[in-house]
C-alpha cells in the first residue's frame, strides 16, 4: 500500500518529508496526519538529522488543509477532535529543535499555508499562489494561521488577508515576508538542497540553541529575551565544536562538527 506520506534522506543529514496525496491535493486525513506524527518522532530523536525538507507531490498543490472530504463524513465531536489534532501536529512540526524548511512546490491554501507558517523558512515556486481562504468558508484557521501570521508579517497585513480571504503570487508573498525564497519548477527542489546544505554546515548545537533562543524569546519583552539567548551561549561554551570551530578558523579550513 502507498504511503501518505513519504520520508528520506539527503547526504545523511537532510530529512526530507513529502506528503504523498497528489490526487487529493496532499489534502490532510486522519491516517496521512498519523504518519507525519511518526516521521516527526523519528527526526526529533535522530541525531543525525539536521534540517528537514517538507514538501509535496505532484506539480499543482503542496497541501490544500485539512481534507474536506472527510471532514464532511465526521461527526460535531470528531471534527472538533480533527481541527486540534491538525493544531497539535504544526505545533510539533514548529517545536522541533533543527531548523525546518517549507518546500512549497505549489499552491499553498488554508491548512497549508499554515503548516507553511510552521516551519522556520519557506521558499516557493514561482507559479504558487498562498492564503487562508477559511472565512470564505464561514470558519477561520484553525491551525495556527490566526497565530502565527501576525507573527511573521504584522498584525495589520495579516488581517486583511484573513478578512478578505485573499491568495497572493509568490512575488507579492516575498515582498511581505510570507516567504524568503522564490524559485522555478526545474530549481526548486535543488535551490531547498543548495539552502538547507548552508545551514547543516553550522554547528548542529549552536543551530539548535539559535533556534531556541528566537523562539522562546518571541513572547517576552526584550531583556528577558536577551537572558534567554545568554542563557543559550553558555550552554555552548564548553562544546567540542565550539573548540572546533575556532581551530578550523584559524587553520583556514571548513569545520567538522559532530554535534559534541
Amino acid at each position: 500500500m502507498e504511503q501518505n506520506v513519504q520520508f528520506s534522506r539527503q547526504d545523511e543529514q537532510i530529512g526530507i518529508m513529502t506528503l504523498n496525496r497528489p490526487e487529493k491535493a496532499n489534502s490532510l486525513s486522519v491516517a496521512m496526519l498519523q504518519e507525519i506524527n511518526g516521521i516527526i518522532q523519528e527526526v526529533k530523536h535522530n541525531q543525525k538529522i539536521r534540517c528537514l525538507l517538507i514538501t509535496g507531490a505532484g506539480a499543482k498543490v503542496f497541501c490544500a488543509g485539512a481534507d474536506l472530504k472527510e471532514r464532511r463524513k465526521m461527526s460535531e465531536e470528531e471534527a472538533k477532535q480533527a481541527v486540534l489534532t491538525i493544531q497539535q501536529t504544526f505545533t510539533a512540526i514548529e517545536s522541533l529543535p533543527i531548523p525546518v524548511i517549507a518546500v512549497i512546490n505549489g499552491h499553498a491554501l488554508g491548512g497549508g499555508l499554515e503548516l507553511a507558517l510552521a516551519c522556520d523558512l519557506r521558499i516557493a515556486r514561482a507559479e504558487a499562489r498562498l492564503g487562508l481562504p477559511e472565512t470564505g468558508l464561514a470558519i477561520i484557521p484553525g491551525a495556527g494561521g490566526t497565530q502565527r501570521l501576525p507573527r511573521l508579517i504584522g498584525i495589520g497585513k495579516a488581517k486583511e488577508l484573513i478578512f478578505t480571504g485573499a491568495s497572493l503570487r509568490a512575488e507579492e508573498a516575498i515582498q511581505i515576508g510570507l516567504i524568503e525564497h522564490i524559485s522555478s519548477k526545474d530549481t526548486l527542489f535543488q535551490d531547498s538542497l543548495t539552502l538547507a546544505r548552508q545551514i547543516t554546515n553550522n554547528g548542529p548545537i549552536a543551530l539548535k540553541e539559535a533556534k531556541r533562543a528566537i523562539q522562546s524569546g518571541l513572547d517576552h519583552d526584550i531583556h528577558t529575551g536577551l537572558a534567554k539567548e545568554y542563557e543559550a551561549y553558555l550552554r555552548l561554551l564548553h562544546t567540542q565544536d565550539r573548540i572546533e570551530g575556532l581551530r578550523a578558523f584559524q587553520e583556514k579550513r571548513m569545520p567538522h562538527y559532530t554535534g559534541k
